[in-house]
């Protein structure tokens, strides 16, 4: 039976916060992935943006777990992770081009049993093969300031518009936009596509259950703001970078893309949203 990745993804996202001690809290969302170790073990890793990991300046942050009741309720129950140590060095991997960060965790059994397969990440050829493109609708996760769908702490879920075009290649085309409304606490939060494939087998995740009718395309990294005006667009950067992020772990020297720039006309410039979101 073919799983929905919406639900999937919903019990694998989770809320990532910091108390700054002032009455305020850096809030921001993750998402974790099943990718196994060197030696083929489990291994339970958090996905966010690295921003959302440099904007705590704390020794350790809060992931807002959910545990199931007998009686079919929820209940919320954060837990703290180390993402410093003593020295305040960085626990976590980040890539050196894009705003992609992954560590490690040790999840409770429910929550390990929830983490998406590393293989539900887009591949090179899977925009082309459930063919996506400008205008195609794709759904997102977070916490939007730091809001959960409910008091057991799920996150909400949105939807919004592919407005870029072309997606690929990603290392031509890093990022691209979705049309819906950013707010602080949504970034770092899945953005997916929940729909089976058009023609041909639905993906399978290797040694593992059937893959769902979709791939998670990437993850939220910024809004578009112009002039201190927000425009409405998120970018999302491509799951080809989650991926290169997880194999940093186990190997600093993993081969990563650098964007490649195109061919333009001599004296010619475009403005470009990413630019914006970055003034």
């Amino acid at each position: 039976m073919v799983m929905d990745l919406a639900v999937e993804l919903i019990h694998a996202t989770v809320q990532l916060e910091q108390p700054l001690g002032d009455g305020t809290r850096t809030v921001g969302t993750g998402f974790l992935i099943s990718a196994p170790g060197p030696e083929g073990k489990p291994r339970t890793v958090l996905i966010t943006a690295n921003h959302v990991l440099q904007k705590m300046p704390g020794a350790t942050a809060r992931i807002g777990y959910r545990i199931a009741n007998p009686d079919g309720s929820w209940s919320y129950s954060p837990q703290q992770v180390k993402i410093r140590d003593g020295d305040g060095a960085e626990l976590w991997t980040h890539h050196p081009n894009r705003d992609v960060a992954a560590m490690v965790i040790k999840a409770p059994p429910e929550f390990a049993k929830a983490a998406i397969p590393q293989d539900y990440l887009a591949a090179e050829d899977s925009f082309e093969t459930y063919r996506v493109t400008a205008g195609d609708e794709m759904m997102a996760l977070g916490f939007p300031r730091g809001l959960s769908a409910n008091s057991a702490g799920f996150p909400i879920l949105r939807s919004g518009r592919v407005a870029s075009y072309p997606l690929s290649p990603a290392k031509v085309f890093p990022t691209f936009l979705l049309d819906f409304s950013v707010f602080p606490g949504n970034s770092g939060g899945p953005v997916f596509i929940n729909r089976p494939l058009q023609t041909g087998p639905v993906l399978q995740a290797s040694n593992g259950p059937p893959a769902p009718a979709g791939f998670i395309a990437g993850l939220l990294t910024q809004q578009v703001e112009l002039n201190n005006e927000r425009l409405e667009i998120g970018i999302v950067t491509h799951a080809r970078y989650i991926r290169e992020t997880i194999a940093l772990m186990q190997n600093p020297l993993a081969p990563q893309t650098l964007a490649e720039g195109m061919t333009a006309v001599s004296g010619s410039r475009t403005a470009s949203a990413e630019e914006a979101a970055r003034e």
